[in-house]
């Protein structure tokens, strides 16, 4: 379980973060059912990190110590950089039939941003590129560039090419990434194979809390996949096609020093974070 009660799957977090360096965590919050996620994530603070927010179904009401409000819904994404810290709630409502989908990304800020002021922006639907192929492919450019589009989410600290990509069955497609860059992609529909790439790694179907660090071994189909350092991704879907995030980022190659909502460079700036949230002096904007 995560927040007050919500069920999702947990791709990666709360482990070894080197592989994925710079982003920290990303979890899949799919369900059906109304009752494993409308006790949403109440009030609860970050810092450290931006997020990124990417809906499918449903919506997600949010608010902070800004004073910020808003909704995101099918389509949508949201954006907050943390910084110094920052205290929000988001609370999720299913789409009528009751069907809430979406994702969430921790991208780290480096230690130079860590305590910079927080931001927040809501990305609608209609600002988010999408490309269609000769082939049929297409793809969704939520944050950074693919094929001389750019996506609408940018200032976060990680650079990441963020992209929702859909093949046709039966179809090879290559994909650009820059070496330099640390790749994953997250399967959530369909199936297919990937070459230079890790085995499939399960997506445990149990909720998970911010210090759970240990895996359910009953997993589904959803699968999280590693590369290694090249130029491109090849995917070629299977029978009913395939679709996938692809998220690729510059690493920061720093010490990380995590505990819940707050992620630093060390021991000492982390107690020192919990203590002001509990002194009430954690908010510096």
């Amino acid at each position: 379980m995560e927040g007050a009660g919500v069920r999702l799957r947990r791709a990666f977090g709360f482990g070894n973060t080197q592989e994925t360096d710079p982003f920290l965590l990303l979890d899949d919050f799919r369900n059906d059912n109304p009752a494993d996620y409308l006790a949403g994530f109440p009030w609860h603070p970050h810092r450290g990190i931006e997020t990124i927010t990417y809906v499918l179904a449903g919506s997600v009401d949010h608010g902070d110590s800004l004073g910020n409000e808003g909704s995101i819904s099918a389509g949508d994404v949201q954006w907050m950089t943390a910084g110094s810290g920052i205290i929000q709630q988001e609370m999720p409502k299913g789409a009528s039939d009751g069907k809430m989908h979406g994702f969430q990304l921790w991208a780290n800020l480096p230690s130079s941003l860590k305590m910079t002021a927080p931001r927040y922006q809501d990305v609608p639907s209609a600002e988010i590129s999408e490309l269609t192929e000769d082939d049929g492919t297409r793809v969704r450019v939520i944050c950074g560039d693919f094929q001389g589009v750019t996506g609408p989410v940018d200032g976060v600290a990680a650079e990441p090419n963020y992209l929702d990509v859909s093949v046709p069955p039966n179809t090879r497609r290559r994909l650009p990434v820059e070496t330099t860059r640390h790749a994953f992609a997250y399967i959530f529909a369909g199936s297919g194979s990937f070459c230079n790439a890790s085995a499939p790694l399960a997506v445990p179907t149990e909720g998970v809390g911010w210090s759970d660090t240990s895996l359910s071994e009953v997993a589904d189909n959803r699968s999280l996949i590693l590369f290694d350092t090249g130029d491109e991704v090849v995917v070629e879907a299977g029978e009913e096609g395939i679709r996938f995030l692809l998220v690729s980022g510059k690493p920061l190659k720093e010490p990380v020093a995590w505990y819940g909502p707050i992620v630093m460079n060390t021991q000492e700036e982390l107690r020192q974070a919990f203590a002001e949230y509990k002194a009430g002096t954690f908010l510096k904007h």
